[in-house]
């Protein structure tokens, strides 16, 4: 079933930028930058009240951060929800969000990392988001991140989107079509049990992941694997697996070798070398949209359905 998308922005469209998740401690300046950088592409911009509040690790309390992003989400002059940064603290207001308004008048939800956590829950409320760039991705000179920027405003205003990766011997070839879903592989792993946890069934999966030890990973990607979430997969893709951590004891494989065995008893296609999370190579994904996928050891491409 086709999700709902959110209309595409136009010059004079309003972004609200919020911040969900952790604190946004002398990042000022990043703000300001995302501000002009959405003025240059003739809309303007309003930042929550509480986006450079801070209650101990986070941008203000759970209700601070929750209103803020329940105003935007209400708010029928808002077209785009831009996440400051991620971090920590998502999961705490998601029970805290009434999804009543922002069902009637769908609009774009934008971020990644911590956000995976509202990726999941508004796919499940039906509606399209865009796995992007966020405010902090502005720390430094525009043109380190060309790419990254471009293929946001691409998602962003309706440019067809596709991309070639390059390829890998630990690529499994195949092809699939199926709505891609997915996002940082923590949070899709916290999500399980709950009411936010994606139905991968017919989809094709999209993980990324930073800051973690080889075993963590696989201990997740176990658990997602005896919760059913690759049993009816059509394929996954692999993103960024940033600044992996050393564990005393060796893991003894490379990263995409350990995907490769938890995932080893499915047929599906496994594309590794998306650049999608934690590097400054972070290409925008239109979550819950389909896509074909097509994978072999030379190259990978993915192209995504015009709506």
């Amino acid at each position: 079933m086709s999700l709902k998308q959110p209309p595409y922005l136009k010059p004079g469209d309003t972004v609200a930028i919020v911040a969900p998740s952790g604190v946004l401690k002398n990042r000022t300046e990043e703000v300001n930058k995302a501000k002009t950088l959405l003025k240059s592409w003739g809309l303007h911009a309003v930042v929550g009240k509480h986006v450079f509040s801070q209650d101990n690790h986070f941008a203000g309390t759970d209700d601070e951060r929750c209103e803020d992003l329940q105003k935007a989400m209400d708010d029928p002059t808002i077209s785009a929800i831009w996440c400051a940064r991620g971090g920590y603290g998502t999961v705490r207001v998601l029970d805290k969000l009434n999804w009543e308004k922002f069902y009637k008048n769908p609009k774009w939800l934008i971020g990644y990392s911590d956000i995976t956590a509202l990726h999941s829950q508004i796919h499940n409320e039906g509606i399209e988001t865009i796995h992007a760039m966020m405010c902090t991705s502005l720390n430094k000179d525009y043109t380190t991140i060309a790419e990254t920027i471009s293929t946001f405003k691409d998602a962003l205003f309706g440019k067809p989107i596709s991309y070639t990766l390059k390829g890998s011997n630990y690529n499994k070839p195949g092809a699939a079509k199926g709505q891609i879903v997915g996002g940082n592989l923590t949070l899709l792993h916290t999500m399980l049990g709950s009411n936010t946890s994606i139905d991968t069934s017919g989809k094709i999966l999209f993980i990324e992941e930073i800051g973690e030890y080889k075993y963590h990973i696989d201990r997740m990607l176990q658990s997602l694997k005896r919760a059913g979430y690759f049993k009816n997969c059509k394929g996954v893709i692999v993103g960024d697996m940033s600044k992996m951590r050393k564990n005393t004891t060796p893991w003894g494989s490379s990263i995409e070798q350990l995907i490769l065995d938890a995932l080893a008893e499915y047929n599906f296609p496994i594309a590794f070398n998306m650049p999608a999370g934690h590097e400054k190579d972070n290409r925008a994904l239109i979550l819950g949209r389909s896509v074909d996928l097509n994978v072999d050891i030379s190259n990978s491409s993915i192209i995504f359905s015009t709506n």
